[in-house]
């Protein structure tokens, strides 16, 4: 494969619009995508991986607003229905057809709830992307990189009891060359990284153990070296939670995009 570029032109819809130009893919980057200094490294990984496999997509840009996800888990439904219509507004008018996402939430609102507004459209998590390319060999991959590495897997709610993708991530990192230690509590029996619903952006309650730090505890009881996970969300949690365990200097969290361009031969 080429080696990846030092920068790299992300292709806008207006732009290609503006040359009637339709790309085959429209690239949801989301809030954290945009704006968290952890996750913004996630989004750089994906459009790295796209370029390397000369994918037809575009991003929004400046057009992007939020899913709407948080306004709805939070109870304000005018609010969310506001930010759906306009989103789906936007993109018909960009003739999307097909959509790729980091964020769980952002899938989930866009598979699942915007039909009911009329935005028709298909969608895909990541991590179903990146399995459809790494089993067509079309990314290559070092099943060395990870050798003797002990890496659990998180599981992201609104991709896994939401949507039921327990499966796809796992064959990601199986393809990798990595065994995933797993956690007590895993598939449909994961405990929430504790942001989702919009709780994230709310005082924590007094008393009790917070959500992130027994998930992180679970993680960390596994021995593991790398936590794993596909969802924004997941990631500052449980990057919060090894920050609040001591851990940072030997354990290390990772989404499944970054792992994979990590083990790519290029």
């Amino acid at each position: 494969m080429e080696k990846i570029k030092t920068k790299i032109e992300v292709p806008v819809m207006a732009d290609l619009h503006a040359r009637k130009k339709t790309p085959g893919y429209l690239f949801w980057v989301g809030s954290a995508g945009a704006f968290d200094d952890r996750y913004k490294h996630v989004t750089r990984a994906f459009i790295k991986i796209l370029t390397l496999l000369g994918t037809d997509y575009a991003v929004l840009g400046t057009e992007e607003s939020s899913s709407g996800d948080v306004a709805r888990r939070a109870g304000n439904e005018m609010l969310f229905q506001m930010q759906a219509l306009t989103n789906i507004e936007i993109m018909n008018g960009y003739g999307v057809k097909k959509i790729i996402t980091c964020d769980p939430h952002a899938y989930n609102t866009f598979k699942n709830e915007y039909p009911d507004l009329g935005g028709h459209f298909e969608v895909l998590h990541h991590t179903e992307f990146l399995e459809k390319e790494l089993t067509s060999g079309r990314l290559p991959v070092d099943k060395d990189v990870f050798r003797g590495k002990v890496i659990t897997y998180h599981d992201p709610c609104y991709l896994g009891r939401a949507n039921g993708v327990y499966d796809i991530p796992r064959n990601i990192l199986r393809m990798l060359g990595v065994h995933v230690t797993e956690m007590p509590r895993n598939k449909s029996f994961a405990l929430c990284c504790g942001a989702g619903g919009g709780q994230m952006f709310k005082e924590a309650e007094q008393g009790g153990k917070e959500v992130f730090i027994e998930r992180t505890e679970e993680a960390l009881e596994t021995g593991a070296e790398m936590i794993v996970t596909a969802c924004p969300y997941c990631m500052t949690m449980l990057t919060d939670g090894i920050k609040y365990k001591n851990r940072v200097e030997e354990v290390s969290d990772f989404d499944i995009t970054e792992m994979v361009l990590r083990a790519l031969i290029m």
